[in-house]
């Protein structure tokens, strides 16, 4: 345990939990506005911007998985306390009546905001494989000078040679 993480689980486990939460915030917020930004190199084909992109999203990714962490450790020691440790809502809500409110409002934000997460990294997902499978459709019409060869043919005709593509295997 490092003198930090020590100097956190002194802390009342109401302020554990705000800090654990005002820190998860930032980390959303800031995933977002990467996702966001990555979302148009991607539309730009900017590939320098997609390169400064990831330094920045790997650091995210670890401050979010100190994040996780940090939420495992204060959902343990609830559980030892004897509050509820299945996740930070039920324990928000479990807090003294002044913080109960505000922590849970915390609480369901943060998951809002990783639901909206979830749906920007399944865009970027589906928007590179669109990508890629555009590339590979270009790719086929150049190897096959775009003509179509048909799947299935009539009779008991032999194999046809394969169409090539005229940049690709014919001379000039």
């Amino acid at each position: 345990m490092t003198v930090n993480e020590a100097m956190l689980a002194e802390q009342p486990l109401e302020l554990q939990l705000s800090d654990l939460l005002n820190d998860l915030s930032e980390v959303q917020n800031e995933l977002l506005s990467v996702l966001a930004e990555k979302r148009q190199c991607m539309a730009e084909n900017n590939l320098a911007g997609m390169r400064e992109i990831e330094a920045r999203e790997s650091q995210l990714g670890d401050r979010l998985e100190a994040c996780h962490s940090r939420r495992s450790g204060l959902l343990e020691n609830a559980k030892a306390k004897g509050l509820p440790g299945s996740g930070l809502g039920s324990l928000a809500k479990a807090m003294p009546d002044p913080a109960a409110q505000r922590l849970g409002a915390s609480a369901a934000a943060a998951s809002a905001k990783m639901r909206l997460l979830q749906h920007d990294c399944l865009t970027n997902w589906v928007l590179a494989q669109r990508s890629l499978l555009h590339i590979s459709q270009i790719l086929e019409i150049i190897a096959t000078g775009g003509r179509v060869m048909p799947t299935y043919r009539r009779g008991s005709q032999g194999a046809a040679p394969i169409p090539s593509g005229g940049l690709v295997d014919r001379e000039a």
